[in-house]
């Protein structure tokens, strides 16, 4: 009779006892020790066993899997749910922050090909450590600093780059970032000074046709917002007309036109210039994946309770696409003649002239020479109370209470002249046509000042002689323009000179000479600040603001006699003369010697 002896074990081998061997074989050879006495006879003991919960736990235990509280030790999925659905979170994360860097990279020029070899590196180190060290969470600080570190290294390098508030990660960028989380759950600290300095300047954009500022929430939390905000308003603060984005290779180029005039200001990094750019697109409802055709749109925002509009205009370029944004200060309107710089006879007698029951009267200067307005502040000298006023403009820029204004669209077919034929059934007193630039709205408009009407409008001309030509060659008769133009006003801007900080001096008889001034009449003229001006009353430039240099051409019975002969031009401007009109240079001469202006500002804008 074969005994059934148990095989005895280490405990720490983690193995059953062995049995028989495959296919019944004997058992296998082992050294066996006769059990301690139980009192009973060996045949009739009990044999061990075989049980795993008889052995102890692991002492190094490398789990990865869920396990049930209830179940067996290591039971359930192999992939855990949390750890599988935070390995995904941070490899996505990882993706976000490579493609960052290789964008940042590539618009600075921050070698670009390094940092994406060594970020790509350190993301497949940092995936092996996560997957392959024991302790998960510590594999997962380790990859979360091997990533860190690397972008942190990225970031150091990239900031010398960038002007001081283009840096990140640095005290005041962490500082911006901590008080706008707290403002974003109602948590405001600092004061409300430290509070707007992290939220950006007091401006708050409109989007186009979007009243409730939709389009404004859809673009605040952009890259490009804050520099958006910041641009426009340094642009409103210095009094800029218009806001040049020009892309270069690596940067993107920001000018502004300040009284006329060209100043390079602080350029963008071209990530967030493409970003600026993306936001001025979505405010004024512009096509955002278009880059290549020209579009224009508009929007509006709200600044220290002013309202301002933009006109935007987009075109693409050989490194990207330029955007010029015109801005539009309703609060920094001219509402009067007066305030134009006219002498105060010209200006009373442009306002007789558009008082008249009917006639014509143009303005003509070259593109950016305040036309507009100046018809804009005839208007304003109207009683809009006993007269019906309408506007038809491309675009409508100022907005004016008591007057009808209607904007033409070309893509429906709305025109300067059909709008202006269906303007006359309305029973207008005054109308004012943006511009004539057409054959159409040259006759309707004279019809209608011979009709009984005061039409006001602008030509594309150099001088008030060469306006009246212009109508000519538009194909206008001899005789319709005799009959309906009243006078023609010749213009340009100069800028003028800061009154706190001009300089005198006495100018050189070679230059009285050529100018025509009276010997020992003008003893001295003034000028800008040779050397280096702070004066805080212009920012340094030497000039504030704009006066007009104009010319006025009445029209009298010789001179309807002239236009319907078809007299030569010369001709004309001699008798415009024998009528009194002083030129824009003898306009521009009196500025002089008062010393709005100077001489190099005169020889700018007039040649």
């Amino acid at each position: 009779m074969l005994l059934a002896v148990p095989a005895v074990l280490p405990a720490q081998s983690g193995f059953p006892p062995t049995g028989t061997g495959p296919g019944g074989d004997a058992p296998a050879a082992a050294p066996t020790m006769p059990p301690p006495s139980s009192g009973l006879p060996p045949a009739t003991a009990p044999a061990a066993a075989p049980a795993f919960a008889d052995f102890p736990d692991n002492p190094f235990p490398f789990e990865r899997g869920n396990s049930y509280p209830d179940g067996p030790r290591g039971s359930g999925w192999y992939l855990g749910t949390l750890k599988l659905a935070w390995v995904i979170a941070a490899f996505y994360a990882w993706l976000w922050l490579g493609n960052w860097i290789a964008g940042d990279a590539k618009s600075l020029n921050v070698r670009p090909v390094f940092w994406n070899t060594v970020f790509l590196a350190a993301g497949l180190l940092a995936m092996v450590l996560l997957l392959s060290l024991r302790f998960f969470w510590l594999s997962n600080l380790l990859a979360i600093g091997l990533i860190c570190g690397t972008a942190y290294a990225f970031v150091r390098e990239r900031n010398e780059r960038v002007p001081a508030n283009a840096r990140l990660l640095d005290q005041r960028h962490l500082k911006s970032l901590g008080i706008r989380a707290l403002a974003a759950v109602g948590i405001h600290v600092g004061g409300g000074e430290v509070l707007q300095e992290a939220l950006g300047p007091p401006i708050t954009f409109i989007g186009r046709s979007d009243g409730r500022g939709g389009r404004a929430r859809n673009v605040e939390k952009s890259r490009g917002y804050l520099a958006s905000k910041e641009l426009i308003y340094d642009a409103i603060m210095r009094r800029a007309t218009d806001v040049h984005l020009e892309p270069k290779d690596d940067e993107y180029a920001v000018r502004l036109r300040i009284d006329g005039v060209m100043y390079p200001t602080d350029p963008f990094d071209r990530a967030t210039g493409d970003a600026a750019v993306n936001v001025f697109k979505v405010l004024s409802a512009i096509d955002i994946t278009e880059k290549r055709r020209s579009q224009d749109g508009s929007f509006a925002a709200e600044t220290e309770g002013r309202d301002v509009d933009f006109r935007v205009a987009t075109q693409g370029v050989r490194h990207g696409e330029s955007v010029t944004i015109r801005i539009l200060d309703q609060d920094g309107s001219v509402s009067t003649l007066g305030q134009l710089g006219m002498r105060k006879k010209l200006a009373h007698r442009v306002s007789e002239i558009t008082q008249e029951p009917h006639g014509m009267l143009l303005t003509c200067g070259p593109t950016g020479a305040g036309k507009s307005t100046t018809l804009y502040a005839a208007l304003n000298d109207l009683d809009k109370n006993v007269r019906n006023i309408i506007t038809i403009e491309d675009p409508i820029e100022y907005k004016m209470p008591g007057v009808k204004q209607i904007e033409i669209n070309t893509k429906a077919k709305q025109t300067f002249a059909g709008s202006l034929r269906s303007v006359l059934r309305q029973d207008p007193d005054v109308v004012m046509v943006g511009e004539i630039r057409d054959k159409e709205t040259a006759v309707v408009g004279c019809q209608a000042a011979t009709t009984g009407h005061m039409v006001l409008s602008t030509v594309h001309a150099n001088d008030t002689v060469t306006a009246l030509f212009r109508l000519l060659d538009l194909g206008v008769e001899p005789f319709m323009v005799s009959s309906s133009v009243t006078a023609i006003l010749g213009q340009r801007l100069a800028r003028r000179l800061c009154p706190e900080c001009r300089e005198a001096y006495e100018p050189s008889k070679d230059i009285v000479e050529d100018l025509g001034l009276p010997p020992g009449k003008v003893k001295y003229l003034y000028r800008a600040p040779v050397k280096g001006n702070d004066c805080p009353e212009c920012g340094g430039l030497g000039y504030k603001g704009r006066v007009g240099v104009y010319e006025l051409m009445e029209i009298n019975e010789r001179m309807q006699d002239l236009i319907r002969d078809k007299a030569s031009m010369k001709a004309i401007r001699a008798e415009a003369k024998l009528n009194g009109m002083y030129t824009m240079r003898e306009e521009g001469l009196l500025l002089l010697a008062k010393g709005t202006t100077s001489l190099d500002e005169l020889q700018r804008v007039i040649k």
